[in-house]
């Protein structure tokens, strides 16, 4: 049991270190070492999908450690799904991205779009509203018009950092969009316009 610990520790360290054919050699180790654990055999198609797309096998390495730890059934399924939707099936990635901010409105501080659009209702600013919550609450996007809307409306109001971040975070799901890119050509317009 100990030499399977030690060889996911080191198998883990050169998987975040991105030597995947490293992490590979070692993640097929310790499936030898128990061929019916799931959770090594996931370790190894984390693997092969570094090969392909390294940021996409580094951000679901990352949410399987720490999902695991809640429920390892609940997060083996949520990457099987995603690893499954890989070939380009917009509308199940979709669902898998409404199904992932619900949990995180109800696990983590966050808002739901719809809720957060009362507040800028209320606020009479969107920039008003998102300063409000910035620091403490999530906003919660579940479908793509939403997404695109809230990421038009941060660079309207000057929050170019954070509209890179939901662009740079959601544009794995929508390669190639055509609304994203455009999203993308302004914020890079917005940055040669303020050195001009």
């Amino acid at each position: 049991m100990d030499k399977e610990f030690d060889l996911l520790d080191q198998a883990h360290s050169y998987f975040t270190a991105k030597y995947y054919d490293k992490a590979l050699f070692l993640y097929s180790q310790v499936v030898s070492l128990e061929p019916e654990n799931v959770e090594y055999k996931l370790y190894c198609l984390f693997c092969d999908l570094g090969f392909d797309n390294d940021e996409k096998a580094q951000t679901l390495f990352d949410y399987f450690i720490v999902a695991k730890d809640e429920n390892l059934e609940t997060a083996i399924k949520y990457v099987e799904d995603v690893i499954n939707a890989y070939d380009g099936d917009n509308v199940k990635m979709l669902d898998l991205l409404k199904d992932i901010s619900e949990t995180n409105v109800e696990s983590l501080n966050a808002i739901e779009y719809n809720d957060f659009m009362e507040l800028v209702q209320s606020r009479g600013s969107f920039k008003e509203a998102y300063q409000d919550i910035m620091f403490s609450t999530k906003v919660a996007i579940t479908t793509k018009d939403d997404l695109l809307d809230f990421i038009d409306k941060l660079i309207e109001n000057n929050f170019d950092k954070t509209a890179y971040s939901y662009l740079d975070g959601f544009n794995e799901f929508f390669s190639y969009d055509d609304a994203l890119t455009e999203l993308y050509e302004r914020l890079g317009k917005k940055k040669i316009d303020s050195k001009s």
